[in-house]
């Protein structure tokens, strides 16, 4: 029978997508030879063509092969905030058939130290300002764009297959340290063919890329799927709404990738709405429900519906995408080209029917290939479905009469503060590097703004009850993690909750935070 979402499948594209089957470098290539002059990238009021960016990703390529040493298979940790520089680095590393480890540039050192060991990097390109992060940790070479040679020889033919591993992002869980996604080239393209397709994505796109390069949303759909079409992307380094408007206007910028945070930035900028968005024709964005009255205003000021999505690293990005014809609101969408996605009970794996709630679990050609290193936790993430092979998200949702997709709660511990991701285990380990700190628990609190805010729920070591405050600890957590990820708020307690056998009741914890949360400290 017939899956219910394709009659409301987008009514001008086709029900099934292949990817080309080529490699990524091959991708941007394509779209070099088609497009040699034609803006690529245009960052910090520098436009690169693409002839411009070829020759500076060849000339880089060239110096990590034969200056570093950089072979097939190696991974090389990229940590770049977004511009000119993310660009040329990642495709350089492709170029050399190695794979992009992208990590977040608000990662400090001792979060580095784990991606570097873990994925047994030896060569990292970074931006300038975070070039001190890395003093202290074991690398062959630590790379500044700034200071590459101009005439660096030429890197050997690529060798690279479809198959073959690629990019190497890292999430975490419920339990331990962040893991690598690995994704080939053929995953990746899949999904970046799929955006260019569902979002009408072509050479006259111009892309406002505002998500982060390093996440999966930003990768595929701001950075890789523009140029895919031999389109432009205009870079803002950091988020600014402010400046953001002005970018559209100024290039008249056709296609917006965000989260829903943004867009309530934008919005609330009385000088950004003086500027003229009309020209935005497709605003996507995921990781986080868009409020109803957020998305009724943006359409009143561009005449856009915001097109909600869903994604996991594990899937370089999305799995569900709304059709533009008939978005629905805080919704996950249907399951884009494909990709096959049911609503399942966790305990005994049946298929339940509309409206009732249980784990979503999705195959599709996007799914990654492994966690590097850790093949007892892939083998976890999946289960068998009526024969078929499923991963299991660890988000509860429902689906709805007409097949649409819609998330209600989460099987794992899971904090989404604005789209980022924070995973409660991994900020627990760290904060019980403090000296004070006996017991702690890590939840997540409403926020206005953000949806949710990291809080910690501490217990002190008798020797130091009055002796530490709580302003003392947040400020320390800061110095330990990114910025994302270090407790906003700090509740004192006498003990935690745990169940008879020992174990930590964070669910009870996490529960009373959303109905009757308790006095807390903030910085």
């Amino acid at each position: 029978m017939e899956p219910r979402h394709f009659r409301h499948w987008p009514p001008d594209l086709p029900r099934s997508l292949r990817a080309p089957r080529i490699t990524l470098p091959e991708m941007f290539l394509r779209s070099a030879q088609k497009f040699p002059e034609k803006p690529a990238a245009i960052f910090n009021g520098l436009t690169l063509s693409y002839a411009e960016l070829k020759a500076r990703i060849e000339n880089l390529a060239g110096h990590l092969q034969h200056a570093c040493g950089v072979q097939r298979g190696d991974r090389v940790l990229l940590d770049m905030q977004n511009g000119h520089d993310f660009v040329i680095a990642c495709f350089a590393i492709l170029r050399v058939d190695a794979v992009v480890v992208p990590v977040s540039p608000m990662n400090l050192t001792e979060e580095l130290r784990h991606y570097l060991a873990d994925s047994d990097a030896r060569v990292a390109i970074v931006d300038a300002d975070l070039y001190s992060r890395f003093s202290a940790l074991s690398l062959a070479h630590v790379i500044l764009l700034g200071e590459i040679p101009q005439n660096a020889p030429p890197a050997n033919p690529s060798s690279s297959q479809p198959d073959d591993l690629c990019m190497m992002p890292y999430t975490s869980g419920s339990t331990g340290q962040p893991k690598g996604c690995m994704h080939t080239h053929a995953s990746v393209l899949h999904n970046v063919a799929g955006a260019v397709a569902w979002k009408h994505v072509d050479e006259n796109t111009v892309a406002l890329a505002t998500a982060p390069f390093f996440h999966v949303t930003g990768l595929v759909h701001s950075f890789l799927a523009p140029l895919y079409a031999g389109g432009s992307m205009v870079i803002q380094r950091r988020w600014d709404p402010l400046a953001a408007a002005e970018l559209v206007e100024r290039h008249q910028c056709t296609h917006w990738d965000n989260v829903p945070t943004m867009v309530v930035d934008l919005l609330s900028q009385p000088q950004a709405l003086e500027h003229d968005l009309t020209s935005l024709k497709w605003i996507f964005g995921g990781g986080a429900a868009m409020p109803e009255a957020i998305a009724q205003k943006l359409f009143e000021l561009c005449g856009v519906r915001y097109l909600e999505g869903y994604g996991l690293t594990e899937t370089i990005s999305q799995t569900h995408i709304n059709p533009p014809q008939n978005a629905k609101r805080q919704c996950l969408g249907i399951p884009t080209f494909d990709t096959e996605a049911l609503v399942i009970d966790p305990e005994n794996l049946r298929i339940l029917e509309p409206g009732k709630q249980g784990e979503i679990v999705v195959r599709g050609p996007q799914l990654f290939t492994g966690y590097w290193k850790n093949e007892s936790a892939y083998e976890e993430s999946w289960c068998q479905v009526e024969g078929k092979k499923f991963f299991r998200t660890g988000d509860l949702g429902r689906t709805d009469e007409d097949g649409y997709f819609y998330i209600s709660d989460r099987l794992k511990r899971m904090i989404n503060a604005a789209g980022f991701k924070v995973w409660p285990a991994e900020v627990e380990a760290m904060m019980y590097k403090h000296p004070a700190i006996k017991e702690c628990c890590v939840i997540a609190s409403p926020d206005a703004r953000k949806g949710e805010s990291v809080k910690v729920v501490v217990v002190l070591k008798e020797d130091f009850s009055g002796k530490v405050s709580g302003e003392d600890i947040l400020s320390w957590s800061r110095t330990q993690m990114a910025a994302y990820k270090a407790p906003r708020l700090l509740e004192f307690s006498d003990a935690l909750p745990r169940t008879a056998s020992g174990k930590l009741m964070w669910r009870a914890l996490q529960e009373r935070e959303f109905t009757q949360p308790a006095p807390a400290i903030q910085p």
